[in-house]
């Protein structure tokens, strides 16, 4: 049986230069992440069902990729005529792969608290799964580029994460970087006002989509869900908002929503204090993340004039560690969406000209002689890091050549017997066709 080659939707493979373009963007991040004292952790694609369920809404559970049990994981289940899928999963799937880093990284906290010390400051960069629509800038697999402080409610740490965002995308010569900023604790005063406190979640879901499905559709979503037209009047006036003090005054008269406020303005105030090298921050009170586990600042990062959603985001989460019997510790992060990062330097040419590590130098294969000859050549260039290779064939020396110049490799040695024996090489210039003679130490030289 012939089967094609294929990969599921949302899936991709990738090419040597895109990887190095790829890796070009990681080490970016990871370079900061570092200079701002963070420190690398993993956690496993794999993660308990319940670990994960509960934390991103109704909507984000349902885009969490389940794993079957091993062995027959039906033997274990009862079948009858009234048996729903949703009823079936946990008999049939007990893990999962992980939707997000922050959820899996309050796990592990929890999980090690005796052996970390707070408040506790770390980076991760891995792949994360989601069953989603894949379209332009949204996969089903992707990697994320995480940074979390946990064990303080400093605000200091909110500004700390909007200055790595700010360092980051001006390294990758990303230009018109807005971060937008929000707080949930605000989020909440507004639905106290709309007199919507039993609605939160349906109100900040259809917040949280107002920039897709536009305005005026998220009108009519409140009043479908029942929201007055007091609470509706409320809604439009505080998504019109641009400015910190205006808010302050519409939220006056709710204790959350004023504590949010505040927490705004110590953010803002700091930052303009402290200046950012080229992003912009932007009070946006349309942006909701989402996720439950928010419960004060949220961040959201877009690039100007490129439809492509958010290219980072995050907050503030006080009670996730408690899930896992771990209360009172806040936290706070962000996430680089490395995928989407990577198509905005596509489009907007940020890539450096020269990315990807080539072939410098290639030796000919002319037999056996001449490879043992070459094979004790190649280990000095090696040694020197000098990425060579020797060709793995004795065929013409036409296609040895083509094969060079098909890899982009820069120089080819030709060693023969007049080579052995005077300890000069022959060394073709494959850009300009001109070749020379030069002895070994003058040609590591050459790219040292």
């Amino acid at each position: 049986m012939r089967i094609k080659p294929s990969i599921p939707k949302g899936m991709r493979d990738f090419s040597a230069e895109i990887i190095a373009k790829r890796n070009y963007i990681f080490d970016t991040v990871k370079q900061i992440f570092e200079c701002y004292s963070y420190t690398p952790i993993e956690t496993p694609a794999m993660e308990n069902m319940n670990t994960l369920t509960g934390k991103y809404g109704e909507e984000g559970d349902k885009l969490i990729f389940k794993i079957l049990n091993s062995g027959d994981y039906l033997s274990k289940t009862k079948l009858d005529g009234n048996i729903t899928s949703q009823k079936l999963t946990p008999d049939i799937s007990a893990k999962a792969l992980r939707y997000d880093l922050t959820v899996p990284f309050a796990r592990y906290v929890a999980q090690n608290r005796n052996n970390i010390t707070f408040p506790f400051k770390r980076y991760q960069m891995q792949k994360v799964w989601r069953a989603d629509k894949p379209q332009k800038g949204r996969f089903r697999e992707f990697s994320q580029c995480d940074a979390d402080v946990i064990g303080t409610t400093s605000l200091l740490c909110e500004v700390e994460l909007v200055q790595i965002y700010d360092d980051v995308f001006t390294k990758l010569n990303i230009p018109r970087i807005n971060i937008r900023l929000n707080n949930r604790k605000v989020l909440s005063g507004m639905i106290e006002l709309m007199e919507a406190t039993n609605k939160f979640n349906d109100v900040i879901s259809i917040l949280d989509k107002i920039n897709s499905i536009g305005f005026d559709k998220a009108i009519l979503l409140l009043s479908n869900k029942g929201i007055s037209n007091k609470g509706i009047d409320i809604f439009k006036e505080f998504v019109d908002i641009k400015e910190i003090t205006k808010l302050s005054t519409l939220l006056s008269n709710s204790k959350l929503g004023s504590e949010g406020v505040r927490e705004l303005e110590f953010i803002a105030e700091t930052i303009s204090n402290i200046g950012l090298k080229s992003s912009t921050l932007k009070l946006d009170t349309s942006l909701a993340r989402g996720l439950d586990y928010y419960t004060g600042t949220i961040l959201e990062v877009q690039v100007e004039d490129i439809e492509i959603g958010s290219i980072g985001g995050g907050g503030r989460y006080d009670d996730l560690t408690g899930i896992f019997s771990l209360n009172d510790v806040s936290g706070v992060g962000i996430s680089f969406g490395i995928d989407r990062i990577y198509l905005v330097m596509e489009e907007l040419n940020c890539f450096p000209s020269e990315i990807s590590k080539k072939t410098k130098l290639m030796f000919t294969n002319l037999g056996k002689k001449e490879v043992n000859y070459c094979l004790t050549l190649l280990r000095k260039f090696r040694d020197a890091n000098i990425a060579s290779e020797i060709y793995p064939q004795e065929v013409k020396l036409k296609k040895q050549m083509e094969y060079a110049n098909k890899k982009g490799i820069e120089f080819v040695v030709i060693v023969g017997d007049d080579e052995i024996n005077s300890g000069v090489l022959t060394v073709k210039d494959m850009n300009s066709g001109e070749q020379k003679k030069m002895i070994v130490e003058d040609l590591i030289t050459r790219f040292i």
